[in-house]
């Protein structure tokens, strides 16, 4: 028998079924319906539900079949006109579940008949402290033959990395899963974080910020439903308006077909384990879809069990804040972006999936699944964490995740509390930058008025060069020498240096290299520049103004210009200006 795809939707009076079936014989087919069971049979497929309100047979029930698209559509009264029934999308629980066959005895779940008017199961309906202080599970003792540690979706699972460790040593960071507890696991994850963080990559973010500032901007889906969410309860306190408004699409259904309907059986503390390992799970995921823009890729699995200590440490939790701090340190440790304001970005995204219900919250299970799905080995975690998220949450009460909203809304998370030290290394960071700008840069004397008419008399004999270009090195090298001349008026210089007493010539305080470069260099550009004369004259009369403004008391410098007008024709005085 095929299960074929369906399709149910509401109106004050009727509930419709739409059932697609292209290949069955529409000459035989049976409808099956009575209070909350509804069943349809057409060769070869095989519908049942159960239904989570009451429908009744009472002559007004009408049926359609479409040829071309194979659809049969059958309206059925409800019991109750002007019900509400809730979970018309949860296909997974509608589906009724499957018998076990087994030769084990069968555990009942005592009430598992009784079906509140969600249609899940009527727990008490006690309200959860949320930020109860529970103390963690401590083994026994250390010496006992290796107890295995349980994980997974309620810590329900154990002995799955017994033989699969180096297989999928690369989805898990926690070596040998099955033998370490707890309390070690939290103290390995603390160790490896800090060891993780990179003062460098996160300062480059806090102060390079563009594309951080960009990926805030991005609105994901649950952002206009959540603005709809919201008009709609300011006009209406109907319940139907807020469920309408998150839908799935043909290949989310076909995922919730899929999957295999059964009961959980958590104690309290399981249950707690299940709510605070589902925030930490939705603020990865909101991460993730924040920062690429709604689009998936290679690193999208990466991101999610990266920074959801859940999936890659198996990690438990006591209360909303511990789930908080522990999203906050990865994400300033492993990821692309590490701001603190993707961070408060992800909390405020997740609170509103949680708000907009438990159809929002599958819908991003189902996204997580497919993504994990994809990956060659992160399908792992689908086994052992998201597909039982997406069964339980088709029966999670609302009012529970309305709950937990508030919860995580009252639980403020702070810089200080991350405890990565991140305020003082933006403190030291900020006060090195005031430094450095307050710092003053190297600010020349005032030119004298000899220095000035010298520099006019350069920029003259400079504009006076005729055929010399404007770009030559020549030019380039005399404008730096001018300026070196200048910066020997400076209080690093002694005043008693002359330009020629340290031995190291001219071509020491322009910057030129060898004095071979520097009398090619300079030949060359000569030649260029139509002949040799412009250029030594031009260079005289700039090296004459930089020794008057350097030299100290003593004799004029008339014989220095001359041994320098002399020096630059010949091969046997060059040492003395470029040596």
């Amino acid at each position: 028998m095929l299960t074929p795809a369906f399709d149910l939707s509401q109106d004050p009076d009727f509930l419709t079924v739409a059932i697609r079936v292209p290949h069955a014989r529409v000459s035989e087919f049976d409808v099956y319906f009575q209070g909350v069971d509804f069943k349809f049979y057409a060769k070869p497929y095989f519908l049942r539900l159960t239904l989570p309100g009451r429908i009744v047979e009472n002559g007004s029930e009408k049926g359609s079949y479409d040829a071309d698209k194979g659809i049969f559509t059958i309206q059925l009264p409800k019991e109750t006109p002007g019900q509400h029934f809730e979970g018309l999308n949860m296909l997974t629980t509608l589906l009724a579940p499957r018998k076990s066959r087994t030769a084990k005895p069968l555990v009942e779940e005592i009430g598992a008949s009784e079906v509140s008017e969600e249609g899940v199961e009527d727990d008490d309906d006690e309200d959860f402290d949320w930020e109860i202080e529970q103390s963690p599970y401590e083994e026994v003792s250390e010496g006992a033959l290796h107890p295995q540690s349980h994980y997974g979706f309620g810590g329900l699972r154990s002995g799955v990395f017994q033989r699969l460790q180096d297989e999928f040593s690369d989805v898990i960071d926690i070596k040998d899963p099955d033998f370490t507890p707890a309390a070690e696991r939290r103290q390995k994850r603390l160790a490896v974080e800090l060891a993780k963080f990179d003062p460098d990559h996160y300062l480059a973010d806090f102060f390079e910020d563009e594309a951080v500032e960009q990926v805030l901007q991005y609105n994901p889906w649950w952002t206009d439903t959540y603005s709809k969410m919201m008009a709609f309860m300011g006009k209406s306190q109907e319940k139907e308006n807020h469920a309408a408004l998150v839908s799935f699409s043909e290949e989310e259904k076909c995922q919730l077909r899929k999957f295999v309907h059964k009961s959980y059986l958590l104690d309290k503390r399981a249950q707690r384990q299940v709510y605070y390992s589902l925030i930490d799970i939705l603020l990865a995921y909101c991460y993730e879809t924040r920062v690429n823009e709604g689009e998936k890729n290679v690193e999208s699995a990466w991101n999610i069990r990266k920074l959801s200590p859940t999936l890659c440490w198996f990690e438990t939790w006591t209360n909303v804040h511990e789930v908080l701090v522990s999203f906050g340190r990865r994400v300033l440790c492993y990821p692309l972006y590490r701001h603190f304001k993707l961070v408060t970005k992800a909390c405020r995204d997740t609170i509103k999936i949680l708000q907009l219900g438990k159809s929002a919250v599958l819908k991003c299970l189902l996204d997580i699944h497919k993504i994990f799905q994809e990956s060659d080995q992160a399908y792992i975690l689908n086994d052992l964490y998201i597909s039982d998220y997406c069964v339980w949450i088709q029966k999670a009460k609302s009012t529970r995740l309305a709950a937990l909203a508030e919860a995580l809304k009252e639980a403020p998370l702070t810089k200080a509390q991350l405890g990565l030290e991140v305020n003082e290394l933006e403190a030291a960071a900020l006060l090195v930058c005031e430094e450095e700008a307050a710092r003053p840069a190297s600010r020349p004397t005032p030119p004298s008025s000899s220095e000035a008419s010298g520099s006019e008399d350069s920029d003259s004999s400079t504009s006076s060069a005729g055929t010399a270009d404007p770009d030559s090195e020549p030019e380039g090298l005399a404008g730096r020498g001018a300026r070196r001349g200048r910066s020997l008026q400076g209080p690093v210089l002694d005043e008693s240096r002359a330009l020629l007493v340290d031995g190291h010539g001219l071509c020491g305080r322009l910057a030129v290299p060898r004095a071979d470069a520097c009398r090619g260099e300079l030949l060359a550009s000569a030649r260029a520049s139509g002949g040799a004369r412009p250029l030594i004259e031009e260079l005289g009369e700039q090296l004459e103004t930089a020794v008057q403004l350097s030299a100290p008391e003593g004799p004029a410098p008339g014989p220095r210009r001359a041994q320098a007008d002399g020096a630059l024709p010949g091969t046997g005085g060059e040492g003395s200006i470029c040596g």
